[in-house]
């Protein structure tokens, strides 16, 4: 076999394992849809810190743990309120278009005040985080709710009905563990988003972590030799759910990513809030939220997701390490805009 033959071979086994990973490619707020770039390709204004590149985040102290790869903050703080059901849709490949590629490990959603600072300027090195969500293994089953993304689902969470107002960072997460089995193995691919939270709670977390610092690689949800074992039960890393937990989360059915970019003007500051604050003190009675300013564009609020098992205790397959780490490209992934208009039935049975 001459040079150049055994070269192309090498490239065609490792460019699978290239191309197998994603990013976040758009969030909903109550319905209303806010589309993110691409890596690397700052295409219009979005509330999604833009990342450089669909690579995952390697090491718990590696700086870019925080929102992602080189993320840069985004040009828009969009309105929400207590009680507002965000909604993630994550893509596959670097040109999206395709559905997430792996499908065992947590997803875990935190939050941070951005202080009186414009979320839009506002440093996340210095955030101090609580965690809202989390789910890892299906309960009484072989499978994560990570299977559930890589089905083409999207992942709901609804906010704490008393959370104070002001600028937010929403940091969505997915921890890939199929290369976990090694110390160091992990794959991080953490998301943020920018949100201005109106209403009149008044509720504090009791507690916050920061990043990198709230994960280590020796912990027992991150380093996991025995993921792929009968009798596995997944141990979350990180602190434990806040007392402004959501209210709930769950995967929920795909959303379109056909949102266009937004105008490019931000929501109103809210008055700041101190959520960043530690507080022994607990949370006040809910309070009415008063409406949030008007979104860029119009759409039909989201229903609530139901509530789910923050986690189960289930086994991962071996035959899930074989499929954890792929690319499925959809009919309508050549199209530059995204566009993802196919129904769960038809997903479930094109899988």
């Amino acid at each position: 076999m001459n040079r150049l033959s055994a070269l192309f071979i090498s490239f065609l086994a490792v460019a699978p394992y290239v191309s197998a990973h994603g990013f976040l490619g758009q969030i909903s707020v109550d319905g209303t849809p806010y589309r993110g770039n691409l890596p690397g390709k700052n295409q219009g204004s979005s509330p999604i810190r833009m990342v450089s590149d669909i690579s995952p985040v390697k090491g718990t102290g590696n700086p870019d743990i925080t929102c992602g790869l080189s993320a840069q903050p985004a040009a828009l703080t969009v309105p929400a309120n207590p009680g507002s059901n965000i909604t993630f849709q994550w893509e596959g490949g670097q040109d999206g278009g395709s559905d997430w590629p792996h499908n065992v490990g947590p997803l875990m959603t935190y939050m941070a005040s951005c202080g009186s600072t414009d979320c839009s300027n506002f440093n996340a090195s210095g955030a101090k985080w609580f965690k809202v969500a989390q789910s890892g293994q299906k309960p009484g089953g072989s499978t994560w709710y990570q299977a559930d993304i890589m089905q083409g689902d999207s992942y709901s969470v609804t906010l704490d009905q008393n959370l104070a107002p002001g600028g937010y960072l929403i940091r969505n997460e997915i921890i890939s563990l199929q290369l976990a089995t090694s110390q160091g193995g992990a794959e991080f691919y953490p998301a943020c988003a920018q949100l201005n939270i109106g209403g009149s709670g008044n509720g504090q977390p009791q507690s916050t972590v920061s990043f990198p610092g709230a994960y280590s690689d020796t912990d027992p949800g991150i380093f996991t030799p025995n993921v792929y074992n009968p009798g596995f039960v997944y141990q979350f890393p990180g602190p434990a759910l806040s007392n402004l937990q959501a209210v709930s989360f769950d995967t929920t059915p795909a959303v379109s990513i056909d949102a266009n970019f937004a105008s490019g003007v931000a929501a109103p500051s809210a008055a700041p809030s101190t959520a960043a604050a530690q507080s022994s003190a607990p949370a006040a009675a809910p309070s009415s939220a008063a409406p949030a300013p008007a979104p860029t564009s119009s759409a039909a609020a989201a229903p609530a997701s139901s509530a789910a098992p923050v986690s189960g205790s289930s086994t991962a397959s071996a035959s899930s390490a074989k499929g954890s780490c792929r690319v499925r490209a959809k009919a309508n992934a050549t199209n530059p805009d995204r566009r993802r208009h196919f129904s769960r039935a038809t997903r479930r049975t094109s899988h």
